[in-house]
C-alpha cells in the first residue's frame, strides 16, 4: 500500500536567516569597497502596526550592517512636507533606499508620495517605473513579499519551469508582481479573484497556489490538488475560543490533508518580506554604484576589412 509523503511545512524564518546571511556578506563586501548601504524609513502618525513594522526593519537593517535613518512624523504632516523630505533623501547620495510606511493618513495622496520616490531608491517595489519594469521581465526592485514567496517557492520545488501556478488576488502590492515573478521563472500563471468563475476548479488544476487575498481561512483542502505547494500571504486577526489569533487566507488545517508544502502562519511569507526589504537596500546601492567596466569586460571590436 502506497503512503503519503509526509507534509513539508516551509520555515520562513529560517529561510529569512539564510537570505540575511547574505545580505550581510554583501554588504561587508561593499563596506570594504568604501559604499556603506544606508537604508531610510519614513513613518507618518502613530499606528502601532506600522510602529511595530518599522522597528523590526531597522533591527533587520542593523543586524546585515546597513545604516539605517528613522523619520518619525506626526500623523498632521502636511503632504507637501512629507514630499520635500522624500526630495532631500532623494538627492542624498548617502542614502540608497526609502521606504514610506503604509497606510499614511487619508489627508496624504498615497500614490503621490509613492511616486515622489526616485525608482533607483524604491525598495518598495512600488514606483510605476519598477512596475512597469517587472511586467517586461527586466531587473529592477521588486515588491518585497512577493519576491520572498519567490524564494521560497524555488527553495522548496527547485526549477518552477512549466508548472502551473494559481494566485489568489490581483492587488498592486502582492498578487500583480507576484503572477509576473512567476511568469519570469517560466511558470503558467492564473490569477483569480472575487470576480472570477469557478475559482475552485481553477486552484485544484494548479502545482502551486499563492494565496493573498485577505480573507481568513478561505483557502481549504478542497481548492487543492494532492501535492500541491501552498503559499500563504494572508495574515489575518480573528476572534476564537476567546482569545485573539493570527490566521492566514489557507485554512492549515484543512490543506494539511492535500499539499507537499505549506506555509504556515505566522512564521512563513512574514519573516521574508523585512529579510527581501534588506535584499533590495542591497541591490539599490548596487544600482546607484555599479562597478566599473574594465578592459577586459568590454567585447572586441570587429576587424575591419581591407578592400
Amino acid at each position: 500500500m502506497k503512503t503519503q509523503a509526509p507534509i513539508k511545512l516551509i520555515d520562513g524564518k529560517a529561510a529569512a536567516n539564510r537570505v540575511l546571511a547574505e545580505v550581510a556578506e554583501d554588504v561587508r563586501e561593499m563596506k570594504a569597497a568604501g559604499i556603506a548601504p544606508a537604508l531610510a524609513v519614513v513613518l507618518v502618525g502613530q499606528d502601532p502596526a506600522s510602529q511595530v513594522y518599522v522597528r523590526n526593519k531597522v533591527l533587520r537593517a542593523e543586524e546585515c550592517g546597513i545604516r539605517s535613518l528613522e523619520h518619525k512624523l506626526p500623523t498632521d504632516t502636511a503632504e507637501a512636507d512629507l514630499l520635500a523630505l522624500i526630495h532631500s533623501l532623494n538627492a542624498d547620495d548617502s542614502v540608497h533606499g526609502i521606504l514610506v510606511q503604509l497606510p499614511l493618513p487619508p489627508h496624504i495622496d498615497e500614490a503621490r508620495v509613492l511616486q515622489a520616490i526616485d525608482p533607483l531608491k524604491d525598495v518598495d517595489g512600488f514606483h510605476a517605473e519598477n512596475v512597469g519594469g517587472l511586467s517586461q521581465g527586466r531587473e529592477v526592485l521588486t515588491p518585497c513579499t512577493p519576491a520572498g514567496c519567490l524564494r521560497l517557492l524555488q527553495d522548496t520545488c527547485g526549477d518552477l519551469t512549466g508548472k502551473h501556478a494559481v494566485v489568489i488576488g490581483r492587488s498592486n502590492i502582492v498578487g500583480k508582481p507576484m503572477a509576473a515573478l512567476l511568469l519570469k521563472a517560466h511558470c503558467s500563471v492564473t490569477v483569480v479573484h472575487s470576480k472570477s468563475a469557478n475559482l475552485r476548479v481553477l486552484c485544484r488544476q494548479a502545482d502551486i497556489v499563492v494565496a493573498a487575498v485577505g480573507r481568513p481561512r478561505l483557502v481549504d483542502a478542497d481548492w487543492l490538488k494532492p501535492g500541491a505547494v501552498v503559499i500563504d500571504v494572508g495574515i489575518n486577526r480573528i476572534e476564537e475560543g476567546g482569545r485573539s489569533k493570527l490566521v492566514g487566507d489557507v485554512d492549515f488545517d484543512s490543506a494539511l490533508a492535500k499539499a507537499a508544502a505549506i506555509t504556515p502562519v505566522p512564521g512563513g511569507v512574514g519573516p521574508m518580506t523585512i529579510a527581501f526589504l534588506m535584499k533590495n537596500t542591497l541591490a539599490a546601492a548596487r544600482l546607484q554604484h555599479p562597478a566599473p567596466i574594465t578592459l577586459a569586460q568590454l567585447p572586441e571590436a570587429p576587424c575591419p576589412s581591407i578592400s
